[in-house]
């Protein structure tokens, strides 16, 4: 009786594990259907073309690219001294320009061509002196000169002239002429033969050099040297100076050849490089060498003892200041040439002119004597001097 009993509580526990796992399984069953009729009937709701979203928060990340731009040039900034804007051999000395003298690197002419055994040219006497930095090119040129022509006739008549000595000359030719002020002559201490970049050329036959003839060669050609010939004919009414055929002044390379071939005075080029500011498009160009060349401007921090230039890092340049409200940057892309370069005889640096691993002077060197000619000197005729 016992068993009967035992074994009918089994039976029962059975039953009720199976209609348990009976009611588990269609549960499964009912959810699985419901969640595949619901997922049958969704559909992918697009954008209102009436909805605004102009104020919700950009959530795309961006990655800024990398400047992957191995021709891109790097700049570093070098502190130099605001009043060395006076200073360099683009500065503009001219009746609205004054010349703030001082430590010129001055060597004597005569003293020179003993040294290096030049007697193809002169100059008055040993008292007559010009730039360290502007004597290496301008006996070269006269050198490349007097190979092709062998005329030994030259001599240089103005070169350096002290402030008083430059007042001498202008009060005689005010009494020569009768005039108020002279167009002939610089006003003093607005003369470019204080600055001594400027010398001018006369010759021993007739004393009266013109740039005819055999001297042609050197006003057609002294831009291969850095020089420029100073006086135009055709700029008088800009530099405010007669037509002076012997006054030549030094700018250095690639200026001389830039301002040559582009037809510009002085005055008309200081002026053109404030278009190319540090910062946007700078000058870029070749001479006739194929030479590369990048010039820019960097204005003058007038209210402070220095001023911040950017130059490029890894390249040749040079500073110099134009005399007016900034610097000129000259970037030699294949290098100073040997010619253009000068130490200074003195510790500081010549004429005010900037260099990394570079002279003071910038140009660009002649290949031979037909092709790179070059001159630096400042105008004066034989009878009146600039």
């Amino acid at each position: 009786m016992a068993r009967k009993k035992l074994s009918k509580e089994k039976s029962l526990q059975r039953t009720k594990f199976y209609a348990q796992c009976i009611v588990c399984l269609a549960a499964l069953g009912a959810g699985a259907f419901l969640i595949k009729g619901a997922a049958d009937r969704s559909t992918i709701v697009s954008q209102s073309p009436y909805a605004d979203d102009s104020e919700l928060p950009d959530t795309t990340m961006e990655t800024a690219p990398a400047d992957t731009d191995p021709n891109k040039e790097l700049y570093e900034s070098l502190m130099v001294n605001t009043k060395d804007k006076y200073r360099g051999d683009l500065i503009l000395v001219n009746n609205d320009h004054q010349y703030f003298s001082g430590d010129e690197d001055l060597v004597s002419i005569l003293e020179m061509n003993d040294e290096t055994d030049r007697h193809f040219f002169t100059s008055v006497d040993y008292t007559y002196q010009i730039l360290g930095c502007v004597y290496k090119p301008m006996a070269r040129m006269i050198e490349d000169f007097y190979n092709l022509y062998y005329n030994d006739t030259l001599t240089i008549y103005g070169s350096y002239r002290t402030t008083e000595f430059q007042q001498q000359l202008y009060d005689q030719d005010l009494a020569d002429t009768g005039n108020e002020e002279s167009d002939r002559v610089a006003k003093p201490g607005f003369s470019e033969h204080e600055t001594g970049y400027a010398f001018d050329f006369s010759e021993t036959v007739n004393n009266n050099y013109d740039g005819t003839g055999d001297f042609a060669w050197i006003n057609e050609n002294c831009y291969k040297y850095g020089f420029i010939l100073r006086y135009p004919e055709d700029k008088v009414e800009i530099t405010k100076i007669k037509y002076e055929p012997w006054h030549f002044r030094y700018v250095g390379l690639p200026h001389a050849y830039y301002m040559t071939k582009n037809g510009l005075c002085l005055e008309e080029y200081i002026d053109l490089l404030h278009n190319y500011e540090y910062g946007s498009d700078h000058l870029e160009f070749k001479d006739d060498n194929s030479k590369s060349y990048e010039v820019y401007f960097v204005a003058s921090d007038d209210g402070s003892d220095t001023t911040t230039v950017p130059v490029p890092a890894g390249k040749q340049y040079t500073i110099s200041g134009n005399n007016i409200d900034g610097f000129i940057v000259t970037v030699f892309n294949d290098g100073i040439p040997e010619i253009m370069k000068y130490t200074p005889s003195t510790a500081s640096s010549d004429d005010g002119d900037n260099s990394a691993d570079s002279p003071d002077d910038n140009g660009s060197s002649p290949d031979d004597s037909d092709s790179a000619p070059d001159n630096d000197s400042d105008g004066d005729s034989a009878d009146i001097q600039q």
